[in-house]
């Protein structure tokens, strides 16, 4: 095990983990410490480039190790700077789209920085706007924040964004899908213009590559191969429906007890908040989540599904990130993501910890392209359990396993 007090180095002399990539003194002793024995590939790819002061634009997952890909490059700088700061500043600041998040990064910074007298701050909705101003009004190293607080506290002078030198933006998807790109783009402008920025993203739609050209300058980019594996304990499966079948269909099997803790996933917010509708009405206990709901209704229906007074969460990709409900039984994919990747995601919901987990799919002949990815990417044809196409009743129960129900998957797109 390697002493927290010793340089790591390989048997040639040379270093090794974190101090090859430029990390050394205090903060190197403080990482090794906390755990961080070696860096994973997004910090092996991010941390020298911006300790050479480059702009990072990072395609990566949650629990990739973004958050010391980015805090330690921030540290390492800050901490030869002094304790003296200008009030109501931040030398730093990393925005994120929601509390837990914030929090989190929070943590982590703390462990990183242990006893070199770094001071950080929260801002966040929905928790006291007095404490928050009190706390940065002596000024602060690392500001952590959710971009619709930060704006109050930048709009009514109680925070000044002029001196600060580092901005991270993390999640820049979930930030996107939760409406504060623009706020993002406001709060942006008004930190330092010589600043250094990181932008972090599990995808990358449009609006995203657009925000990185206009926030970045002549970045680096670091994509970290996302999963596209699937684990062995979970059964997958697709039945084939007709989008107005879905509802009828998804109904029929939710009827079965053995489908004890479901989430369903929707790829739009709209389709999301239409199928909790519907399953209600249907007599179903359900409860949804996604960009468009407030902080205190997300965390509402999450406990609600962790204690089991709901059986049923609805979805978007986005919003179900880091979720961790340990013994999901199933999950539902009500249409299939636009990006092959999202289904490894979804499904990997269930089936933890050794524990069998069935993922279902239900698949409009429209999907079949899509479809067709996901099969790809996880290298395997999923079985056709079911197929209503042809059938003028969708109640048709669609765990049957008949003859007729199977089909090679390459036959698929024949349908409709």
């Amino acid at each position: 095990m390697t002493n927290e007090n010793t340089i790591p180095s390989n048997d040639a002399g040379e270093l090794s983990g974190f101090a090859a990539l430029g990390i050394s003194g205090a903060l190197l002793k403080a990482t090794l410490a906390a755990g961080f024995a070696e860096p994973k590939p997004i910090q092996v790819q991010a941390i020298p480039p911006q300790l050479e002061g480059r702009d990072i634009f990072g395609i990566a997952q949650t629990g990739s190790g973004k958050t010391a890909a980015f805090a330690l490059p921030i540290l390492s700088k800050i901490i030869g700077l002094g304790t003296k700061r200008r009030p109501k500043t931040a030398r730093a600041l990393i925005l994120a789209p929601t509390r837990e998040l914030a929090v989190q990064i929070e943590d982590t910074i703390k462990l990183l920085a242990k006893g070199a007298h770094i001071s950080t701050a929260l801002v966040l909705g929905g928790v006291s706007r007095f404490s928050q101003v009190k706390k940065i009004a002596p000024g602060v190293d690392i500001l952590i924040a959710t971009p619709g607080r930060l704006t109050d506290l930048v709009r009514e002078g109680d925070l000044i964004l002029a001196d600060t030198k580092w901005l991270v933006l993390d999640e820049g998807d979930r930030m996107l899908d939760m409406g504060f790109i623009n706020d993002v783009k406001r709060i942006a402008k008004a930190t330092a213009p010589d600043r250094q920025t990181a932008l972090f993203s599990a995808t990358m739609p449009n609006e995203i590559a657009e925000l990185a050209k206009g926030l970045l300058k002549d970045p680096v980019r670091i994509e970290v191969s996302p999963q596209s594996t699937t684990a062995a304990e979970i059964v997958q499966s697709v039945v084939l429906a007709r989008t107005k079948q879905k509802r009828q269909v998804l109904s029929k099997m939710l009827a079965d007890e053995a489908m004890r803790t479901v989430i369903v996933f929707s790829r739009t917010k709209h389709g999301a908040d239409r199928v909790t509708k519907d399953l209600v009405r249907d007599g179903f206990d359900a409860a949804v989540i996604h960009g468009n709901k407030s902080q205190n209704a997300r965390q509402k229906a999450l406990n609600d599904f962790r204690e089991g007074s709901v059986r049923i969460l609805v979805a978007t990709d986005i919003a179900a990130r880091g979720i961790d409900v340990p013994g999901i039984s199933h999950v539902v994919n009500f249409d299939l993501p636009d990006e092959a990747e999202s289904y490894v995601h979804r499904i990997g919901r269930t089936g933890r910890n050794g524990r069998d987990g069935i993922a279902i799919t239900l698949c409009d002949p429209s999907e079949n392209a899509k479809l067709r990815q996901v099969e790809r990417i996880i290298r395997m044809k999923l079985p056709v359990v079911a197929d209503h196409l042809g059938s003028p009743d969708p109640q048709r129960d669609p765990r049957e396993k008949t003859e007729r129900h199977f089909e090679p998957a390459n036959d698929r797109e024949h349908h409709g």
